[in-house]
């Protein structure tokens, strides 16, 4: 059962955020943007400068000791890359990079997937085509439930100066792609949409958090989730656990402790706990 809107703000209000990650995980920069690996249970997440610039993948793997020290993503390219997210089965990796494919200096982020082969191994990643990119920017590629590929976007003819997107493949290689609407959208920016694993609702961000709820008619008005997790207007990187019950999320405290990863949620084992490590 979903929980009516208003409901479910008090109790998100009453939900402090605890730090999750600490050391080798933690550092002086800025860490956001976690991913887990359904098939490894490697934690794939974003390190950038203390200022959220030069964004990187990274890697760390639970082991005997705890989770080892991150290192550079096996798919890394020429560019700055950042929101990974996993299909359900592990198979598919999106993300976004401004990497390119000729050498030329390119300046605006695109949409990104790569397989795992039989191996194993990551293949070639290939840059989306177009409707789903655009000569804006675009982020966070988040699959819904029902197949629409939700991400945020600049490019014209929406409400605001970033917009929440979503696109289909209809067809192998050809997508359709479509602004999210008045419900998600406003004059303001809005450019992080996360549907929850149920599909039956979305957590988004622009100057802050908010859910908005599925229904027949589409996505309800959102709402801003309450002052314990929206501090400061500057939450980022959603992440659901497998139930949707809990998340993992960065925020820019302004101070040192900037870009560590908070959890929020349930009582369930999530994330996996990891010898050595807080989990």
């Amino acid at each position: 059962m979903i929980l009516p809107i208003g409901i479910w703000v008090a109790l998100a209000a009453t939900m402090t955020p605890t730090v999750w990650s600490k050391a080798p995980i933690s550092s002086d920069q800025f860490e956001s943007h976690p991913a887990f690996d359904p098939k490894t249970g490697d934690l794939w997440f974003v390190r950038s400068t203390p200022e959220f610039r030069g964004w990187r993948l990274k890697v760390s793997r639970c082991g005997k000791n705890g989770w080892s020290v991150p290192a550079d993503a096996p798919i890394a390219g020429d560019g700055v890359e950042a929101d990974p997210w996993f299909s359900r089965d592990g198979r598919t990796l999106w993300f976004i990079s401004t990497r390119t494919t000729d050498g030329a200096k390119k300046k605006d982020l695109d949409i990104w997937r790569v397989s795992r082969g039989t191996s194993g191994r990551w293949e070639t990643p290939e840059r989306l085509p177009t409707p789903v990119n655009s000569a804006g920017q675009e982020w966070f590629p988040r699959f819904s439930r029902d197949g629409w590929l939700y991400f945020g976007s600049d490019r014209p003819g929406g409400y605001g100066r970033t917009d929440i997107w979503r696109a289909r493949e209809d067809r192998p290689g050809h997508w359709v792609a479509e602004n999210a609407g008045p419900s998600l959208n406003s004059a303001a920016d809005e450019y992080e949409p996360l549907p929850s694993p149920d599909g039956k609702w979305m957590l988004l961000s622009g100057d802050k958090y908010y859910r908005s709820e599925r229904t027949p008619a589409g996505w309800s008005p959102r709402v801003a989730l309450g002052p314990e997790i929206n501090a400061n207007g500057s939450e980022i990187g959603a992440a659901f656990s497998p139930s949707g019950k809990s998340w993992l999320f960065a925020r820019d405290t302004k101070d040192g402790r900037s870009g560590e990863l908070l959890r929020v949620g349930g009582r369930e084992a999530w994330p996996k706990a990891c010898s050595g490590a807080r989990g």
